[in-house]
């Protein structure tokens, strides 16, 4: 199944050019489950052959994100969160999302507000769930945009740069990605505790 949607990532990509990167990282945004771990090495990977600009790659990985979080924003904004939540609870399994998941993510969310929103998007788990909590939290939608974006813009240039290091084997380090995954849960999760403690101490 993972081979199947990794083809037909490579192949919108390779058709669509920064298009396509902008329309699987929006789907990815969306609660669809595509991996941007394959969007964005591989768009880095054409970078290196000069077919793409690395800087556009992941400026339009960002803006996919934008685009399809604003659409999981409107669904927790606009939606009933009963509603939302049922169908999370029932229909969540075929889009690889649970309910522990989005109560992860909205407690996170209440507790710390607008770090939570840019920061999450290279925590695994959350990065594309945190928007619906951030609809039903009726952020303001510019401010919900612009930290969406940069954080955004953080992951898509790394995971781009990884691919277009990598050249022809920016598909090797698949595998590992779960664990680099965890690595950045470990150093948000320092740099959170470090930030609560300088903000207790003053």
């Amino acid at each position: 199944m993972i081979e199947i949607v990794g083809q037909w990532i490579i192949n919108v990509i390779s058709d669509l050019g920064y298009s396509g990167i902008i329309l699987t990282m929006a789907i990815e945004s969306a609660l669809i489950p595509l991996p941007s771990e394959i969007i964005m090495p591989f768009s880095g990977y054409l970078a290196s052959t000069q077919r793409f600009d690395l800087n556009m790659v992941a400026l339009s990985g960002a803006i996919g994100n934008v685009l399809g979080s604003l659409a999981a924003y409107a669904l927790g904004y606009w939606g009933s969160e009963k509603l939302v939540r049922r169908f999370v609870i029932r229909w969540g399994k075929w889009v690889l999302l649970s309910e522990k998941e989005l109560d992860q993510a909205e407690g996170l969310l209440n507790k710390y507000k607008d770090i939570v929103v840019l920061g999450s998007r290279i925590v695994p788990g959350v990065r594309t769930v945190i928007s619906l909590p951030a609809g039903f939290a009726k952020l303001p939608v510019i401010r919900f945009v612009i930290l969406t974006f940069f954080g955004s813009l953080i992951w898509s240039y790394f995971l781009a740069w990884i691919g277009f290091k990598l050249g022809e084997n920016w598909d090797t380090l698949g595998p590992y990605f779960h664990e680099v995954d965890a690595l950045i849960v470990v150093v948000t999760i320092a740099a959170g505790v470090l930030y609560i403690y300088h903000k207790v101490r003053k």
